[in-house]
């Protein structure tokens, strides 16, 4: 995908002119990190949750910019996880550097 395809697809998320079906299409399981090269992505994971709210706290909440974040952490993190550390987040006892 070129650099102009990339451009006017992240026009498209930002301006949702995009269908959920569309949207889910371009969710996929992230390719893996040089940075955490074991098998185990827990640290991966966790790292790319606090990068994507961190994101949003800079950028905006919904910013297209943070979007891979949430795809990333949304591929490699259990959904349990997820739910309980939004739980934390919600409740302020979250033990991120947030």
């Amino acid at each position: 995908m070129s650099m102009a395809d990339k451009a006017e697809l992240l026009r498209k998320v930002e301006n949702k002119e995009l269908s959920e079906a569309q949207l889910k299409k371009l969710l996929r399981t992230p390719p893996n990190d040089p940075h955490y090269p074991e098998c185990n992505q827990a640290k991966a994971c966790y790292a790319r949750y606090n990068e994507f709210f961190r994101c949003e706290k800079f950028m905006g909440q919904g910013a297209v910019k943070c979007f891979w974040l949430k795809q990333e952490f949304k591929s490699r993190c259990p959904t349990e996880w997820v739910e309980r550390w939004d739980e934390q987040r919600a409740n302020g006892v979250f033990p991120g550097p947030l």
